[in-house]
Protein backbone atom coordinates (compact mmCIF):
# COMPACT_ATOMS: atom_id res chain seq x y z
CA UNK A 1 0.00 0.00 0.00
CA UNK A 2 1.45 3.57 -0.68
CA UNK A 3 2.17 5.35 2.58
CA UNK A 4 -0.40 8.72 0.95
CA UNK A 5 -3.15 6.20 0.87
CA UNK A 6 -2.72 5.66 4.88
CA UNK A 7 -1.17 8.95 5.29
CA UNK A 8 -4.43 10.50 4.16
CA UNK A 9 -6.70 8.28 5.69
CA UNK A 10 -4.83 9.25 8.95
CA UNK A 11 -5.21 13.01 8.01
CA UNK A 12 -8.92 12.90 7.24
CA UNK A 13 -10.01 10.54 10.55
CA UNK A 14 -7.36 13.07 12.63
CA UNK A 15 -9.64 16.49 10.89
CA UNK A 16 -13.17 14.35 11.47
CA UNK A 17 -12.35 13.84 15.08
CA UNK A 18 -10.62 17.31 15.80
CA UNK A 19 -13.36 19.24 14.13
CA UNK A 20 -16.32 17.16 15.20
CA UNK A 21 -15.37 17.09 18.72
CA UNK A 22 -14.83 20.76 18.58
CA UNK A 23 -18.42 21.06 17.49
CA UNK A 24 -19.68 18.89 20.94
CA UNK A 25 -17.50 21.15 22.90
CA UNK A 26 -19.26 24.14 21.28
CA UNK A 27 -22.38 22.99 21.40
CA UNK A 28 -22.80 21.40 25.03
CA UNK A 29 -19.99 22.94 27.15
CA UNK A 30 -20.58 24.42 30.37
CA UNK A 31 -21.37 27.94 30.17
CA UNK A 32 -21.10 28.27 26.52
CA UNK A 33 -22.85 30.89 23.98
CA UNK A 34 -24.66 28.11 22.34
CA UNK A 35 -25.89 26.22 25.13
CA UNK A 36 -27.85 29.39 26.55
CA UNK A 37 -29.36 30.25 23.38
CA UNK A 38 -30.22 27.41 22.16
CA UNK A 39 -31.65 25.50 25.72
CA UNK A 40 -33.50 22.85 24.41
CA UNK A 41 -30.37 19.89 24.49
CA UNK A 42 -32.68 17.76 21.79
CA UNK A 43 -32.33 20.42 19.18
CA UNK A 44 -28.27 20.44 19.94
CA UNK A 45 -27.88 16.94 19.91
CA UNK A 46 -29.79 16.86 16.14
CA UNK A 47 -27.34 20.15 14.81
CA UNK A 48 -24.14 18.78 16.74
CA UNK A 49 -25.14 15.73 14.25
CA UNK A 50 -25.93 17.36 11.48
CA UNK A 51 -22.24 19.36 11.61
CA UNK A 52 -20.40 16.44 12.61
CA UNK A 53 -22.30 14.31 9.34
CA UNK A 54 -21.02 17.33 7.17
CA UNK A 55 -17.46 17.23 8.22
CA UNK A 56 -17.32 14.00 7.17
CA UNK A 57 -19.22 14.51 3.76
CA UNK A 58 -16.84 17.08 2.61
CA UNK A 59 -14.01 15.27 3.99
CA UNK A 60 -14.89 12.49 1.92
CA UNK A 61 -14.73 14.43 -1.32
CA UNK A 62 -11.38 16.44 -0.22
CA UNK A 63 -8.37 15.27 -1.68
CA UNK A 64 -7.47 13.35 1.34
CA UNK A 65 -10.67 11.32 0.88
CA UNK A 66 -10.49 10.92 -2.81
CA UNK A 67 -7.05 9.32 -2.03
CA UNK A 68 -8.12 7.17 0.75
CA UNK A 69 -11.68 6.45 0.06
CA UNK A 70 -12.58 8.29 3.20
CA UNK A 71 -13.35 5.04 5.44
CA UNK A 72 -12.92 7.11 8.66
CA UNK A 73 -14.20 4.80 11.06
CA UNK A 74 -12.49 1.09 11.97
CA UNK A 75 -16.91 0.02 11.68
CA UNK A 76 -16.46 0.40 7.84
CA UNK A 77 -13.82 -0.87 7.03
CA UNK A 78 -14.24 -3.98 8.72
CA UNK A 79 -17.51 -4.39 6.97
CA UNK A 80 -15.58 -3.71 3.57
CA UNK A 81 -12.91 -6.04 4.82
CA UNK A 82 -16.23 -8.60 5.37
CA UNK A 83 -17.45 -8.44 2.15
CA UNK A 84 -14.23 -8.88 0.52
CA UNK A 85 -13.57 -5.14 -0.97
CA UNK A 86 -10.46 -4.93 0.77
CA UNK A 87 -7.38 -7.52 2.08
CA UNK A 88 -6.69 -8.05 5.83
CA UNK A 89 -3.39 -6.13 5.49
CA UNK A 90 -5.00 -3.11 4.02
CA UNK A 91 -7.64 -3.00 6.55
CA UNK A 92 -5.12 -3.64 9.71
CA UNK A 93 -3.21 -0.43 8.33
CA UNK A 94 -6.46 1.54 7.90
CA UNK A 95 -7.55 0.51 11.45
CA UNK A 96 -4.46 1.65 12.67
CA UNK A 97 -4.07 5.06 10.50
CA UNK A 98 -7.58 5.54 11.90
CA UNK A 99 -7.01 5.28 15.46
CA UNK A 100 -3.52 7.13 15.34
CA UNK A 101 -5.73 9.47 13.16
CA UNK A 102 -7.89 10.03 16.09
CA UNK A 103 -5.91 10.48 18.65
CA UNK A 104 -3.71 12.86 16.85
CA UNK A 105 -6.91 14.79 16.15
CA UNK A 106 -7.74 14.89 19.74
CA UNK A 107 -4.56 16.81 20.79
CA UNK A 108 -5.87 20.45 19.71
CA UNK A 109 -8.42 19.83 21.78
CA UNK A 110 -6.44 20.34 25.09
CA UNK A 111 -6.53 24.29 24.07
CA UNK A 112 -10.46 24.51 25.31
CA UNK A 113 -9.32 24.19 28.53
CA UNK A 114 -11.84 24.04 31.23
CA UNK A 115 -14.39 24.47 28.29
CA UNK A 116 -13.18 21.24 26.76
CA UNK A 117 -12.76 19.36 30.10
CA UNK A 118 -16.91 20.43 31.20
CA UNK A 119 -17.87 17.65 28.48
CA UNK A 120 -14.54 15.31 28.55
CA UNK A 121 -13.48 16.91 25.42
CA UNK A 122 -16.13 15.07 23.77
CA UNK A 123 -15.80 11.95 24.95
CA UNK A 124 -18.60 9.41 24.39
CA UNK A 125 -19.77 7.75 27.86
CA UNK A 126 -22.57 5.68 29.12
CA UNK A 127 -25.62 7.68 29.36
CA UNK A 128 -27.29 7.45 33.11
CA UNK A 129 -29.04 5.93 33.95
CA UNK A 130 -28.99 3.18 31.50
CA UNK A 131 -27.52 -0.30 31.81
CA UNK A 132 -24.53 -1.72 29.64
CA UNK A 133 -26.53 -3.55 27.69
CA UNK A 134 -29.06 -1.07 26.81
CA UNK A 135 -26.24 1.04 26.10
CA UNK A 136 -24.47 -2.01 24.19
CA UNK A 137 -27.62 -1.82 22.16
CA UNK A 138 -27.34 1.62 21.11
CA UNK A 139 -24.09 1.25 20.03
CA UNK A 140 -24.98 -1.64 18.00
CA UNK A 141 -27.98 -0.53 16.64
CA UNK A 142 -26.52 3.26 15.35
CA UNK A 143 -23.65 1.30 13.94
CA UNK A 144 -25.70 -0.78 12.20
CA UNK A 145 -27.70 1.84 10.97
CA UNK A 146 -24.66 3.36 9.28
CA UNK A 147 -23.17 0.45 7.89
CA UNK A 148 -26.37 -0.83 6.02
CA UNK A 149 -26.79 2.46 4.81
CA UNK A 150 -23.27 2.91 3.54
CA UNK A 151 -23.65 -0.74 1.94
CA UNK A 152 -27.09 0.31 0.06
CA UNK A 153 -25.64 3.16 -1.56
CA UNK A 154 -22.26 1.85 -2.55
CA UNK A 155 -24.22 -1.30 -4.43
CA UNK A 156 -27.12 1.47 -6.18
CA UNK A 157 -25.03 2.77 -9.54
CA UNK A 158 -27.07 6.08 -9.54
CA UNK A 159 -26.88 6.65 -5.08
CA UNK A 160 -23.12 5.82 -5.47
CA UNK A 161 -21.86 9.27 -6.01
CA UNK A 162 -24.29 10.57 -3.48
CA UNK A 163 -22.93 8.48 -0.57
CA UNK A 164 -20.89 11.00 1.33
CA UNK A 165 -24.77 13.16 1.48
CA UNK A 166 -26.02 9.96 3.99
CA UNK A 167 -23.70 11.16 6.89
CA UNK A 168 -25.65 14.94 7.86
CA UNK A 169 -29.00 13.30 8.39
CA UNK A 170 -28.28 10.34 9.40
CA UNK A 171 -26.36 11.16 12.29
CA UNK A 172 -28.63 14.44 12.84
CA UNK A 173 -30.83 11.73 13.77
CA UNK A 174 -29.11 9.41 15.32
CA UNK A 175 -27.20 11.72 17.71
CA UNK A 176 -30.44 13.47 18.46
CA UNK A 177 -32.55 10.34 19.07
CA UNK A 178 -29.64 7.96 20.65
CA UNK A 179 -26.79 9.99 22.00
CA UNK A 180 -28.55 10.76 25.62
CA UNK A 181 -27.71 6.62 25.97
CA UNK A 182 -24.39 6.11 24.60
CA UNK A 183 -22.96 9.04 22.91
CA UNK A 184 -23.81 7.83 19.43
CA UNK A 185 -20.06 6.90 18.86
CA UNK A 186 -20.50 4.13 15.48
CA UNK A 187 -17.08 4.97 15.59
CA UNK A 188 -14.28 3.27 17.95
CA UNK A 189 -11.63 5.40 16.57
CA UNK A 190 -13.53 8.42 17.31
CA UNK A 191 -14.09 6.95 21.22
CA UNK A 192 -10.40 6.10 21.66
CA UNK A 193 -9.41 9.71 20.62
CA UNK A 194 -11.19 11.40 23.30
CA UNK A 195 -10.56 8.96 25.83
CA UNK A 196 -6.62 9.54 25.46
CA UNK A 197 -6.79 13.08 25.76
CA UNK A 198 -9.47 13.45 28.77
CA UNK A 199 -8.58 10.15 30.65
CA UNK A 200 -11.60 9.15 30.72
CA UNK A 201 -12.29 5.52 30.03
CA UNK A 202 -16.21 4.65 31.51
CA UNK A 203 -17.19 1.74 29.91
CA UNK A 204 -14.53 1.89 27.00
CA UNK A 205 -15.52 -1.90 26.02
CA UNK A 206 -18.72 -0.97 24.68
CA UNK A 207 -17.38 1.52 21.88
CA UNK A 208 -15.55 -1.65 20.10
CA UNK A 209 -17.89 -4.45 20.92
CA UNK A 210 -20.91 -2.28 19.98
CA UNK A 211 -19.48 -0.95 16.83
CA UNK A 212 -18.34 -4.65 16.31
CA UNK A 213 -21.63 -6.31 16.39
CA UNK A 214 -23.43 -3.53 14.61
CA UNK A 215 -21.21 -3.88 12.22
CA UNK A 216 -22.27 -8.01 11.32
CA UNK A 217 -25.80 -7.19 11.67
CA UNK A 218 -25.54 -4.21 9.04
CA UNK A 219 -24.06 -6.46 6.76
CA UNK A 220 -26.41 -9.28 7.24
CA UNK A 221 -29.47 -6.86 6.94
CA UNK A 222 -28.02 -6.28 3.14
CA UNK A 223 -27.49 -9.19 2.39
CA UNK A 224 -30.81 -10.33 2.97
CA UNK A 225 -33.19 -10.73 0.51
CA UNK A 226 -33.58 -8.84 -2.72
CA UNK A 227 -30.75 -6.90 -1.04
CA UNK A 228 -28.39 -8.96 -2.20
CA UNK A 229 -28.25 -7.92 -5.47
CA UNK A 230 -26.78 -4.63 -5.08
CA UNK A 231 -22.76 -5.07 -4.57
CA UNK A 232 -20.67 -2.48 -4.40
CA UNK A 233 -17.54 -2.77 -6.93
CA UNK A 234 -15.20 -0.29 -5.29
CA UNK A 235 -14.90 -0.54 -1.46
CA UNK A 236 -14.68 3.49 -0.99
CA UNK A 237 -17.30 6.32 0.64
CA UNK A 238 -15.27 8.98 -2.22
CA UNK A 239 -15.25 8.32 -5.74
CA UNK A 240 -15.82 4.66 -5.41
CA UNK A 241 -15.46 3.96 -8.88
CA UNK A 242 -12.00 5.30 -9.09
CA UNK A 243 -8.86 2.64 -7.53
CA UNK A 244 -5.66 3.95 -9.10
CA UNK A 245 -4.00 1.64 -6.46
CA UNK A 246 -5.66 -1.48 -6.87
CA UNK A 247 -6.83 -2.13 -3.53
CA UNK A 248 -10.26 -1.42 -3.21
CA UNK A 249 -11.79 -3.43 -6.14
CA UNK A 250 -14.15 -5.86 -5.18
CA UNK A 251 -14.53 -8.91 -7.74
CA UNK A 252 -17.96 -10.08 -8.78
CA UNK A 253 -19.54 -12.58 -6.66
CA UNK A 254 -20.09 -16.10 -8.58
CA UNK A 255 -23.49 -16.30 -7.67
CA UNK A 256 -24.64 -12.43 -8.36
CA UNK A 257 -25.73 -10.59 -11.58
CA UNK A 258 -22.34 -9.77 -13.27
CA UNK A 259 -20.40 -6.20 -13.48
CA UNK A 260 -22.34 -5.07 -16.64
CA UNK A 261 -25.69 -5.85 -14.63
CA UNK A 262 -24.88 -4.39 -11.55
CA UNK A 263 -23.77 -0.73 -13.35
CA UNK A 264 -26.96 -0.66 -14.77
CA UNK A 265 -28.70 -0.51 -11.13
Amino acid sequence: MPASVALAELAATAGLVGLGLSAVIIDFGTGGVVTTAIPDAGVRRALTGLVFGTIGALLAVSPLGRESGAHLNPAVTLAFRIRGGISTGTAVVYGASQCAGAIIGCLPLLAWGAFGRSVAYGATLPGTPYPAWAVLAGEGLSTAALIFGLLLMLGHARLRPLTPLLFPPLYALLVFAEAPISGTSTNPARSLGPAVVSGRWDGWWIYWIGPLLGTLLGVAIHRLGPLRRLEFEVAKIAHPDHDPHGLFHRPPSGGGPNLSARRAL
